[in-house]
């Protein structure tokens, strides 16, 4: 691995295997069993996974509110108990050859801005401490509870009816299962998801990602890696010198150095640098960062 081992890896994930696996899979490739991810992908789901490798696991927190972009298709007359091809059709209607494009882009744009979505009864979402796939997998009544989620993009990429296949960026949390459902019966001919690929997270592209198969090649490993402070580059950014670094691994705090927008970032999180290398986490608290998580120099 490239460097001290620290850092994101962009995988890109084929359809069947499970996020689990891949990283399994990217534990024995890379010689570390301290592999995490940013965001899971069901089974039936291709794309970006992001790894976080080593210490980089206690970073994974401030990649999980970046965006999500995807490319699906859903399957629009029929609904399934699961929101895509893994469960039975429990409705279906040939009422989708009435549609038109026109129709279709007009409801598209009604999505678009912040709402609620209610999750798929098969996920992981708790109910009363267990999973609620769990209880749907029993035959129970699962009724979960609308989340505020926010839909950036949407666009129709191609209407093939029954078939509608669209691209769309997402606020973390967004099932785009759940939203394949909400389309299907704004449409008034219900839909489920067939096909579903994340094509980035944030800033992070899965073009030129590596396949599970391919980690085992250091260079093409090295090629892609992303260093903590890179990954992090969403966050506003101080360099220290090596007095002020030398506090904060010690887990002082230390007066804020250089220019920084204060009130608009009190509270939220700082990426402190040193030599151009990520030393710590920290928040900024009346002119002082406060070390929340460090990465010692060594």
């Amino acid at each position: 691995m490239p460097g001290d081992g620290d850092g994101f890896l962009p995988v890109a994930k084929p359809e069947g295997p499970t996020s689990h696996a891949v990283v399994a899979d990217a534990r024995r490739a890379l010689g570390t069993r301290r592999i995490g991810h940013t965001g899971t992908l069901d089974p039936f789901a291709s794309g970006l996974l992001l790894l976080c490798v080593n210490r980089a696991t206690r970073l994974a927190e401030y990649l999980h509110g970046l965006s999500k972009e995807y490319e699906a298709v859903a399957r629009l007359g029929q609904v399934t108990a699961t929101l895509d091809t893994e469960g039975p059709v429990v409705r279906e209607t040939q009422d989708w050859a009435t549609l038109d494009g026109a129709r279709v882009r007009e409801v598209l744009a009604t999505f678009v801005g912040r709402g609620e979505q209610r999750p798929p009864a098969f996920s992981a979402k708790k109910v009363a401490g267990e999973a609620a796939y769990l209880k749907a997998r029993r035959g129970e009544d699962v009724q979960l509870a609308a989340v505020p989620v926010e839909v950036h993009e949407l666009e129709l990429l191609e209407l093939d009816l029954p078939h509608l296949r669209f691209r769309t960026r997402v606020s973390t949390g967004t099932y785009i299962r759940a939203l394949a459902r909400d389309l299907g019966e704004a449409l008034g001919v219900g839909a489920h998801l067939t096909h579903l690929h994340r094509t980035a997270i944030g800033p992070f592209l899965v073009a030129g990602a590596p396949s599970p198969d391919q980690l085992e090649d250091e260079a093409v490993v090295e090629s892609a890696w992303i260093s903590p402070l890179e990954a992090l580059a969403h966050l506003h950014r101080v360099e220290v010198g090596p007095e002020e670094a030398a506090r904060l691994e010690s887990g002082q705090s230390v007066p804020l150095s250089g220019d920084l927008p204060g009130e608009r970032v009190q509270g939220e999180p700082v990426a402190v640098s040193h030599r151009n290398r990520l030393l710590a986490v920290a928040h900024l608290h009346e002119a002082r960062l406060r070390p929340r998580k460090v990465f010692p120099r060594g």
